[in-house]
């Protein structure tokens, strides 16, 4: 097995966010080379903002036949979904998944959430949905409302944003490791944005931030899924080195991954390196 199942589907492809930026349609024509690589099964849906959708940008990019699969960000808000998605239709493009802020840091993000299960009801072709949190005022009380929701059957989950171009928006170890056990005491799925760019936490020497590693965050998921608490799962993320990460990975690779859906990025060579150097993914080899 070329790509282990713990690390299935873990990176969406982000390409045409910062700081890649990459122009639509190169974005395209590389995600189809993804998508037929021997690492395929790492890559996840290529991720569009809803307004270069209904900016038409996307418009013979694609051909209908092909069944193109996208993940749609919400930057026009939850209210500008319903047209992005009907830009999509004509083009053939099948939205896997919906993915839009509630709220903006300091506001409750309650009214948000309810407009976003409001939407989903609407829209039940969408395979999954996520509702980015901000990790201030009113968290707790909107996972609990995912997960009620959740629980019900309703195909929704938390999106946290782990980094971005102010320090505020880079979360502790202690406080993405409180998310991590709080979404698994409420059996609620998340997905993560921004900042992960390797595998291990690292400091940035152009910013001087300092972002949490993709396969930190997979030790600090696997952990807490074990019944760790805060405490145990923060010292994994805090954790810069690799040993101490990798080896809980490398244990589990035959595993499905848990409550940690993935995240997106604006590289797929930059992880997929990352797992190669580590031993994690043995670089289009067959085991």
């Amino acid at each position: 097995m070329q790509v282990p199942r713990l690390f299935a589907g873990l990176v969406d492809d982000a390409a045409v966010f910062p700081p890649g930026s990459a122009p639509l349609p190169d974005a395209v024509v590389a995600h189809r080379r993804h998508r037929s690589a021997w690492y395929a099964d790492l890559v996840g849906p290529l991720l569009l903002p809803a307004s270069a959708v209904t900016a038409g940008e996307l418009s013979g990019l694609v051909d209908p036949a092909e069944g193109y699969v996208i993940g749609l960000i919400g930057d026009t808000g939850i209210d500008g979904l319903p047209v992005a998605l009907s830009f999509l239709a004509p083009d053939g493009v099948t939205v896997r998944q919906l993915e839009v802020p509630v709220a903006k840091r300091g506001e409750d993000p309650s009214p948000g959430v309810a407009a976003l299960l409001r939407l989903i009801d609407k829209t039940r072709a969408v395979e999954s949905c996520y509702a980015e949190v901000p990790l201030t005022f009113g968290l707790m009380s909107a996972l609990d409302a995912l997960a009620e929701a959740r629980a019900a059957g309703v195909p929704v989950a938390a999106k946290f944003r782990t980094g971005g171009l102010a320090a505020e928006l880079f979360p502790t170890p202690i406080e993405l490791a409180a998310v991590i056990c709080a979404c698994r005491d409420r059996e609620l799925p998340f997905k993560l944005t921004a900042g992960l760019h390797h595998a291990v936490r690292h400091r940035d020497p152009e910013t001087g931030f300092t972002h949490h590693g993709f396969v930190n965050v997979l030790a600090a998921a696997l952990a807490a899924a074990g019944g760790a608490e805060v405490d145990a799962v923060a010292e994994l993320l805090a954790a810069t080195d690799p040993v101490r990460v990798v080896e809980g990975a490398r244990a589990e690779r035959d595993a499905a991954r848990p409550l940690w859906i993935g995240y997106g990025s604006c590289s797929i060579e930059e992880p997929l390196t990352d797992l190669i150097r580590l031993g994690l993914v043995n670089g289009g080899y067959d085991e």
